[in-house]
């Protein structure tokens, strides 16, 4: 592209608020792009639903939907189990993906080269006497991750939690999808059938993610 061309396209992304100058001259994102994340993030939530509702009526157990935002997981929508006493995660919260099911089973996903610099990036804080403190046994954990093809969150972020979670194939941005809640019903002895649904909903979150963009 001629650079005449270049800026004149550069200075309407500008006027429209979705790129800035930065003082070297060059250009960077700017705010009209947080608008449209805003916007993206409603609209992933909206198609993930029915799948979620889905699983908390098969599972009775929160479900969740993640994706990887930077070096974060952050959780974009999630339907609560009906129980009184439950696991409950903000929307848009975000959290160390090590220290997390959800994590575990996106950085799967992901070629080591990848998960080694968003580690050295975030460090590996501890925030029970269960969750992963050294790269070797992150790098442990993801092997057993991929050969099952699923992650378990034995209160890792949370003493008294069990977590099952799975990536979702072929999403826009990596992504899981998890069923969560406390260890005197989320049982060990429950893992298939826990595992079972969430692959099913993986793929069904698959379809509709590809089908949507």
């Amino acid at each position: 592209m001629p650079v005449p061309t270049a800026f004149r396209v550069m200075r309407t992304f500008v006027c429209a608020g979705y790129a800035r100058q930065l003082p070297s001259k060059s250009y960077g994102l700017g705010p009209g792009f947080i608008r449209l994340g805003e916007e993206a993030s409603q609209l992933l939530a909206e198609w993930a639903r029915p799948t979620l509702e889905a699983l908390e009526q098969h599972l009775h157990e929160t479900s969740n939907l993640a994706m990887l935002d930077g070096d974060m997981i952050v959780y974009t929508s999630q339907v609560p189990s009906r129980y009184q006493m439950r696991m409950f995660t903000e929307v848009g919260r975000r959290v160390y993906p090590h220290s997390t099911e959800v994590g575990n089973a996106i950085l799967a996903a992901l070629p080591d080269e990848q998960v080694l610099a968003i580690v050295r990036r975030t460090g590996l804080p501890t925030f029970t006497n269960t969750t992963v403190s050294t790269v070797k046994e992150l790098f442990d954990d993801l092997a057993l991750v991929r050969s099952r093809v699923y992650a378990v969150d034995e209160g890792e972020q949370e003493v008294g939690v069990r977590c099952y979670a799975r990536g979702v194939d072929r999403a826009p941005t990596p992504t899981a999808v998890s069923v969560s809640g406390p260890t005197d019903r989320v049982l060990a002895e429950d893992s298939v059938r826990f595992v079972s649904a969430l692959h099913s909903a993986a793929a069904r979150l698959s379809e509709v993610l590809t089908s949507a963009g």
